[in-house]
């Protein structure tokens, strides 16, 4: 009998033996395996925390103390020891369990999580928030040392350590974050991952210096440089203990025992105490282990190989990538610029040919766009790509270092829409409604392949503002191969800002849409010729901002009954655009339907089946124009 089917809840293996808990890691880790070689998921991570969660839920009650996952990339084997076993055959599906924690599916799951860098800070307001209540019960934060590097890290490690609140801070260091870790604390957490007799040194030393007596205050202030400087120059957590943070380790993160015995020792240090723990990313499959980046967002593999079942579809992400690298080969200017995103954004392929003009600022979305803002500044253009949903973090930036000055900036938001499985911490469903209202800039929603290459285009050589490209998370629904992506006699044409298509005409009813939605609403427009015999007008906006006058004319005076569809929240979204645009140029008296992201958080599933549930497939369109002409 497997030890797994003993466990309904963490208290079942609190008296396991140690020998028993190693098993139950191999038990576990074989369960995440093969449920994400079916379902995809976040693998690496996950089997490297294994040991780390094991031992957590042996030394805390995680239904009552509070410990919160960075990111959420790590908390599978937590998901499977708290009574969610019997769920996880449908982790990430459709009305399934959440890949990340959520707090409305567990008591166990004490923050919601799914970007980088929030745990500490939620974790010092669970400890504030604990003692002003006068309440009983542990703190804690997991966190990666790529999420460690982010400015909001540093800033809740600085209020932590100021404010002397008792919590615990684990750093999962496993040395390998989803793309190379960079920056000066990675170097400096290189260090002290090769130095573990540094512990016993400082013990040593510490024990030492209060034997020596002190006469005069001379002596005593040399004696206080002495220790300041011994302590610089073998402490491995000097820049924590320098914080007020009380650094313990390293410590192996995949020996439960020696987890254990320090979780028991730190548990009740009156202040707060970082737990540096090494782990292996992908530990116990080797194709994780041996390729971690890979296996970080895995899709469908088998188990025996770990090879991809399905071979790997073209995507926009890669028609951005190899796009950028050609237009970078006549134009020198060109800068690209990530946030820890380098493969999953596509500029791998501008990395390989340009590294010096490529740049990753590690998990830092606020300072890549004032970097490029500066970059700007000199001349050059810089492209930053960021996922539609990370960059809500660099908001403000846009405005004010950005917009406000008028800097030709090209921001490529990848994942803009709907992005599945990943669900509501990830879905882009607002960067047109955060976006839109700021002056001086240019947004494109590219439909297809070659829409998306002639935005490029455009936006790093024809228009000198700041640029938003935005694209969603899914194969091109064009015929372009792979072998064409680097067609050397494409043929790139000026796009003026506005330039709209009208893809069909006729019928009473216009239908306007911008980006992937405009191929599910070509589909529902030859469905209702074909099936129904109903004529509609089609227009790709392709535009966002500014509209097209030509359009908004032909709308105003052809047209009496809209209807607009977007990948974005309805409201302040697309539509809203088209209808105040519409009204300002004097067409009053009009019949606007809208079609996009309900003014809700939208659920995790494949992308097929949530545009299904929200009726943004073609069938939905076919619907929505069927009924508006039966009200008609």
């Amino acid at each position: 009998m497997k030890l797994l089917d003993k466990i309904t809840s963490p208290a079942d293996f609190k008296n396991f033996t140690y020998s028993d808990l190693n098993r139950l890691c191999s038990e576990i880790r074989s369960v995440i395996i093969e449920t994400v070689s079916k379902n995809g998921g976040h693998l690496a991570s996950n089997l490297g925390v294994v040991e780390l969660t094991i031992a957590l839920h042996k030394v805390f009650d995680l239904s009552q103390d509070r410990f919160i996952f960075d990111v959420g990339h790590q908390c599978y084997t937590h998901k499977i020891l708290t009574g969610r076993l019997g769920q996880f055959n449908k982790l990430r599906q459709y009305e399934g369990i959440s890949g990340f924690p959520k707090p409305g599916e567990s008591c166990y799951d004490a923050f919601g999580t799914g970007h980088s860098s929030t745990s500490i800070s939620a974790a010092l307001g669970y400890a504030f928030g604990r003692d002003i209540t006068r309440q009983n019960y542990y703190v804690g934060a997991i966190i990666g040392d790529a999420s460690l590097s982010s400015g909001m890290a540093f800033e809740a490690l600085n209020h932590a350590g100021d404010s002397r609140r008792k919590m615990i801070i684990v750093l999962n260091d496993n040395e390998m974050s989803i793309a190379e870790n960079v920056g000066a604390l990675s170097t400096y957490l290189e260090k002290v991952r090769v130095g573990p007799v540094y512990n016993k040194l400082k013990e040593d030393i510490e024990s030492f210096l209060k034997y020596i007596p002190v006469f005069g205050t001379n002596v005593a202030k040399f004696i206080e440089r002495l220790k300041d400087s011994l302590k610089y120059l073998v402490v491995p957590g000097v820049i924590f203990e320098e914080l007020g943070i009380k650094y313990i380790g390293p410590v192996d993160g995949h020996n439960i025992e020696q987890l254990v015995n320090t979780f028991e020792n730190i548990k009740d240090f009156p202040g707060p105490v970082l737990v540096h723990t090494i782990t292996k990313k992908g530990r116990g499959f080797a194709p994780a282990e041996n390729a971690p980046e890979k296996y970080h967002s895995a899709g469908y593999f088998c188990l025996e190989t770990g090879n991809s079942i399905k071979p790997k579809a073209l995507t926009y992400t890669d028609v951005f990538g190899t796009t950028l690298t050609q237009l970078a080969e006549k134009n020198n200017k060109i800068i690209a610029i990530t946030a820890a995103m380098c493969e999953g954004t596509g500029l791998n392929y501008f990395c390989d040919k340009f590294k010096d003009r490529f740049f990753d600022v590690g998990i830092c979305e606020q300072h890549a766009l004032t970097f490029a803002a500066g970059i700007a500044m000199t001349g050059l253009t810089p492209v930053v790509a960021l996922y539609s949903t990370f960059a809500q973090r660099a908001l403000d930036q846009w405005i004010h270092d950005i917009a406000l000055q008028n800097l030709h900036v090209v921001l490529c938001l990848d994942r803009a829409g709907l992005v599945g499985e990943d669900g509501p911490t990830h879905h882009g469903a607002f960067d047109l409604s955060m976006l839109k209202y700021i002056p001086n800039i240019v947004i494109l929603a590219p439909s297809n392949e070659v829409e998306l290459k002639q935005a490029l285009f455009n936006a790093v050589n024809n228009y000198n503002c700041p640029v938003i490209v935005r694209y969603p998370k899914s194969a091109i629904e064009g015929t372009i191969e792979i072998g064409q992506l680097n067609d050397i006699n494409f043929k790139y044409e000026p796009i003026e800002p506005g330039q709209s298509k009208k893809i069909n005409a006729g019928g009473s009813v216009a239908v306007v849409c911008a980006g992937r939605t405009v191929n599910d609403a070509a589909l529902a427009v030859k469905k209702l010729k074909d099936e129904h015999n109903i004529e509609v007008t089609l227009y790709d906006a392709r535009f966002i901002k500014p509209l097209c006058k030509d359009m908004l004319k032909d709308l105003g005076e052809n047209y009496k009954t809209i209807l607009t569809i977007e990948d974005n929240a309805i409201a302040g979204g697309f539509g809203e655009s088209v209808m105040a645009a519409l009204h300002n140029c004097g067409y009053k008296n009009m019949n606007i339907h809208f079609m996009g992201l309900p003014d809700r958080f939208i659920e995790h599933g494949n992308n097929v089946k949530l545009r299904e549930v929200l009726e943004l497939d073609a069938n939905g369109i076919v619907s929505k124009i069927l009924e508006i002409y039966d009200k008609k």
